[in-house]
């Protein structure tokens, strides 16, 4: 890895091309820190940072060596950011890593007395990438976020932001929740970054256009059902806070309504109507990023950028796409009790029996193969749009997870790509999205319908008869919190502002997706249910220390104790500020100033 003992600034030259492609990875995980450990809780924290966060490190500082820029968004997660600061983390890590670099020795011993030469040969190589993952820790004095923040600031690749607990927006009951949402994240990330992100990763790529909404769901504490209002759009709520662009699946921009608006731009321009209609007659909707119509102020419209459907499902599919491949490292099985992975795919549904040893590599050889296929299809699907006047853009959106943790092939397939348009000449460029609009204009106004890029392209994946029941305590904990919070008396004392920023850490924590998609797909239901019903008793908890507060003054030093361990178990957001869920609370787009001159 890259020397990071000072941050550097650098820009990255550019070369003009005919279109380019975006990377955007998804680097998040709920809040595990002191919420068990194994099989679900820290565990996934350590995996993910061994297996995707060091390894894409060593990545961009294996390109940046060579003089090759990634140019990918890179969406670090708010609560993945205060994850990655704790000091439990950081000192937990080490022991972990420790801890399987001893399992592998272990291994290579066993299958040196058992005469399995490759097995053994299998486990040095885990002994290798374990120690490299703890030597490139200590490298970066157990700061992870150091690390990427040094490629941000260089400009070779360009961080964005989420939602602060990854809450569903479309799901959410006030308006209040989801501006909070976006703010809170925003301060953590300039906290974290040390610059306001332009882009966002809105959770799940979930989008709700404005208008009339009703609650879903009645309140499990049996207060009576809030009445439905007129809610804001997505599109607002980003552009309150300067967030210029965020991404949707396919199927929003598909099935979208083409908009005109009288309103001039401040955030880039609009290309002219004579290229827009071009576009649609060229059938090149999906890679061109478009302002998002609404009844917001479109001074400061906020742009979308689309989703790839034909390279996505190459990229993340484990049946249909390159993470299947026989010779890559097979995910589920494991030799207990270090959890090692000695064995390749070897094939479409082959029993776990039947698996046949991994060889590194031949799978560095099928990554190379990939990558080179994947950029004939980009150029295959870009090419009809290369003489026109707005370059296409591919936008290729993944969990950042996928690239190590699940497909171990991952990093080095994102390297071998980049290096693969570097060294061959070629009319495709590697683009971050800020780069492209500060570039190139957009291709007009569109509205879009509500959904997601969850199954069904719907709200379902989150809201569905397995998962209805969680919104009949956030909904009711929301209203509670934005009545708490657009009163004063909250401000009186140190004792009442330490309550209420906790209430609004526990609701943050409360309306975390990551809840509802584990109890959907059953990767995690008994730990996922179990995480809300913590926070939700928690959240009351919290709640009924408020009202003694309010009703005396004072709380007990029953109560106290409660606070303080809430405190300490959820300590989140450090700088989190309750003003943000008060009525109507909203900041107003900062005005860019134009040049003199112009």
């Amino acid at each position: 890895m890259h020397d990071l003992s000072q941050d550097a600034s650098v820009t990255a030259s550019q070369k003009p091309a005919s279109g380019y492609l975006t990377f955007t990875l998804h680097a998040h995980l709920p809040y595990v820190v002191n919420h068990g450990t194994w099989p679900h809780g820290m565990e996934w924290l350590h995996e993910a940072a061994a297996e995707t966060y060091l390894p894409l490190l060593r990545v961009l500082g294996n390109l940046e060596r060579d003089g090759i820029a990634l140019h990918c968004n890179l969406n670090l997660s708010p609560i993945l950011l205060e994850q990655l600061a704790h000091p439990i983390f950081k000192a937990e890590f080490p022991k972990y890593v420790e801890r399987k670099i001893t399992a592998a020795r272990e291994d290579e011993s066993f299958f040196s007395s058992t005469n399995e030469p490759h097995l053994a040969e299998t486990a040095r190589f885990w002994q290798r990438f374990f120690t490299d993952a703890l030597d490139d820790f200590r490298r970066l004095d157990g700061d992870i976020i150091r690390g990427f923040r040094y490629f941000n600031n260089a400009g070779l690749i360009e961080i964005i932001t989420s939602g602060a607990t990854h809450g569903y927006m479309p799901l959410l009951g006030t308006d209040e929740s989801v501006r909070a949402q976006v703010r809170t994240a925003v301060a953590a990330h300039i906290r974290h970054i040390g610059k306001h992100p332009r882009g966002m990763w809105a959770p799940e790529c979930g989008y709700r256009p404005a208008g009339s909404w009703n609650y879903p769901v009645a309140n499990a504490d049996g207060s009576p059902t809030a009445p439905g209002f007129n809610r804001i759009g997505v599109e607002q709520a980003l552009s309150e806070s300067d967030i210029e662009y965020f991404f949707v699946d396919t199927h929003l921009v598909e099935e979208s309504a083409r908009a005109t608006s009288p309103y001039p731009v401040a955030r880039g321009s609009i290309a002219s109507p004579e290229s827009a209609t071009l576009v649609q007659k060229q059938d090149r909707n999906l890679y061109q990023p478009y302002f998002v119509d609404g009844p917001y102020d479109k001074r400061y419209a906020t742009t979308v950028f689309p989703r790839d459907p034909r390279t996505g499902v190459q990229v993340w599919s484990g049946d249909a796409g390159y993470p299947g491949d026989p010779n890559y490292l097979d995910f589920h099985k494991k030799r207990w009790p270090g959890g090692h992975r000695y064995w390749k795919i070897s094939g479409p549904r082959v029993d776990m029996a039947d698996k046949e040893p991994y060889y590194p590599h031949a799978a560095a050889e099928r990554v190379a193969s990939h990558a080179a296929h994947f950029l004939h299809l980009v150029r295959e699907t870009l090419q009809p749009g290369f003489s026109k006047e707005l370059p296409p853009i591919l936008c290729s959106p993944f969990d950042a997870e996928l690239f190590g943790h699940w497909w171990f092939e991952g990093p080095m397939w994102l390297e071998a790509v980049a290096r693969n348009l570097n060294d061959y000449p070629n009319d495709i460029a590697l683009i971050n999205c800020s780069d492209y609009l500060d570039r190139f204009p957009r291709a007009g106004f569109i509205a879009m319908h509500e959904g997601s890029w969850g199954a069904e392209g719907t709200n379902h994946v989150w809201m569905n008869p397995d998962t209805a029941w969680t919104y009949t305590h956030i909904y009711p904990a929301e209203l509670f919190t934005r009545e708490v919070c657009s009163g004063h008396r909250w401000r009186e004392s140190e004792l009442s502002q330490r309550i209420v920023k906790q209430l609004c850490r526990e609701l943050l924590l409360l309306e975390s997706s990551d809840w509802q998609f584990l109890i959907t797909t059953g990767a995690a239901r008994d730990y996922a249910e179990l995480r809300f019903h913590t926070h939700d008793d928690q959240f009351n908890a919290i709640k009924e220390i408020w009202l003694t507060w309010q009703a005396h003054g004072h709380i007990s030093a029953e109560q106290e104790n409660r606070l303080a361990a809430i405190e300490a178990r959820d300590s989140i957001f450090p700088d989190i500020d309750p003003s943000f869920w008060a009525t109507g609370a909203h900041q107003s787009p900062t005005p860019i100033s134009t040049p003199a001159g112009n």
